[in-house]
């Protein structure tokens, strides 16, 4: 099983590809761009993937973390891939993301030079 403070990295990763990904874009942009539908859902599951598997014990000391949700939102593209609401995910990626981010910097530590 991998540490904890490596699948902190990998959300933290994730979420900065999915603000590079739809910068600047509008949300008429997002659901006209296939390719950036297919990056940022990507993108989701890998946050989800690895929500799922941080102990519960980093789980508890970073409670403010909606790591649930992630894992929630994860198995919803996994499993019914078929039902995925564009409007949902870009809200999620305006509304969420920088904060997310802003959360796991606090948590991950900055790379060396």
């Amino acid at each position: 099983m991998r540490r904890d403070d490596a699948l902190f990295l990998d959300i933290l990763i994730a979420a900065r590809k999915i603000q590079q990904f739809t910068f600047e874009m509008t949300k008429a942009d997002f659901k006209e761009n296939q390719m950036a539908q297919s990056a940022v859902i990507r993108e989701f599951q890998v946050m989800g993937e690895a929500a799922k598997q941080i102990s519960a014990e980093a789980q508890t000391q970073n409670a403010n973390l909606p790591l649930q949700k992630i894992a929630g939102m994860r198995n919803r593209m996994v499993h019914e891939y078929f039902r995925i609401d564009l409007d949902i995910v870009w809200n999620t990626v305006q509304q969420e993301i920088l904060g997310l981010i802003t959360q796991l910097q606090s948590i991950v530590p900055p790379e060396n030079p």
